[in-house]
């Protein structure tokens, strides 16, 4: 179980990987600079200018361990996998689940009530530990909106309704998320979420670990033998892991939205760690990803007890666990899909 929070990043431009009897090998100008059984790792994900042998994508794709390019800046360029795994009677349920309009409206209900729950405790966390250095009235307003929120939820099962709910409670959350930086206040500004390409500093750590984060919730999913293109709230379209989008959505708040807030706050990345290019797109440099990196590993290293399961689990694991109880209920062997909710 433990391999599943060990993802091998490879930052290094230039970087070769290849296959050495049951070993990874990362070479850099001919030169080995790591070697790893490829039993401890499950994941694989490389940015900008890093080449692999054929050979030892084949080895990752028979040992389900997950690849993905990326440019060097963080956005998703394309993954490998192998054999699609899991029971083909599973995955014929998902596609017919995904075409009854109904069902898929309940499993976006489920998703998104996990979300706005969990937009509505990072914010509930706020007034709590920094109550004296934000604007506690427009954060209590919005917390109260986010209540009312999912008190709508409850009462549609209309997907269209459902994705304007949804809308308007991301609106309400981002609109109070720069009171929620309370350190490096003039460098590190959010206005609005904005992405392709972030045109902020925030953004820009925003759009890296929601990189970072659908790479993993994608791994989970098929690993249990879910289609990780077919989804509910967001629907079909190429090239778009349409569920592992849907099933990330309860952890962006928890997860993602923290992680960036901590690394802001307690000053782990700073202003010098990005550049502006003539386009206005806001990057980070190698140093401040690989910080980011770092910290992203070692929060899903943290043990979290599960809502659900009532046993402590760690962070990293939570997409797994996402994932089979999400096939457990496709399967009919749960009556509903017991989403995560932080508390």
């Amino acid at each position: 179980m433990k391999k599943y929070l060990n993802t091998l990043f490879v930052t290094t431009q230039g970087a070769y990987l290849s296959k050495q009897g049951e070993t990874v090998v990362v070479s850099v100008e001919k030169e080995t600079r790591l070697q790893l059984p490829i039993h401890t790792i499950s994941g694989i994900v490389c940015f900008g200018n890093v080449g692999m042998s054929p050979f030892l994508m084949g080895h990752c794709a028979e040992n389900n361990v997950a690849i993905s390019f990326l440019t060097e800046y963080g956005r998703f360029l394309a993954g490998v996998h192998g054999k699609t795994r899991g029971n083909v009677l599973l995955r014929r349920e998902q596609y017919r689940r995904a075409d009854d309009l109904k069902f898929s409206a309940g499993i976006a209900r489920f998703v998104l009530t996990g979300k706005i729950a969990n937009c509505r405790t990072v914010l509930q966390r706020a007034l709590r530990d920094h109550d004296e250095k934000i604007n506690t009235d427009a954060v209590e307003r919005a917390s109260t909106r986010l209540k009312y929120s999912l008190e709508q939820l409850q009462r549609t099962n209309d997907l269209d309704a459902i994705r304007g709910i949804e809308g308007e409670s991301a609106h309400t959350y981002f609109d109070v998320f720069n009171n929620l930086i309370v350190g490096q206040k003039n460098d590190f500004v959010f206005e609005e979420r904005n992405r392709r390409p972030p045109l902020d500093r925030v953004n820009c750590l925003l759009s890296f670990v929601y990189t970072l984060l659908t790479h993993d919730v994608r791994s989970a999913l098929e690993s249990v033998g879910l289609d990780s293109a077919v989804g509910f709230l967001h629907r079909d379209r190429p090239g778009r892991a349409s569920l592992a989008l849907d099933i990330m959505e309860e952890f962006r708040p928890f997860l993602a939205d923290r992680l960036v807030l901590s690394l802001i706050n307690r000053e782990q990345v700073q202003k010098k760690g990005f550049t502006v290019s003539s386009s206005g797109a806001v990057m980070m440099d190698d140093d401040t990803r690989k910080t980011v990196l770092v910290a992203y590993q070692s929060r899903k290293q943290e043990e979290i007890t599960h809502p659900y399961l009532q046993e402590s689990v760690p962070v990293g694991l939570l997409f797994y666990v996402q994932a089979l109880l999400l096939a457990r209920y496709f399967r009919g062997d749960i009556d509903g899909y017991p989403v995560f909710i932080w508390k």
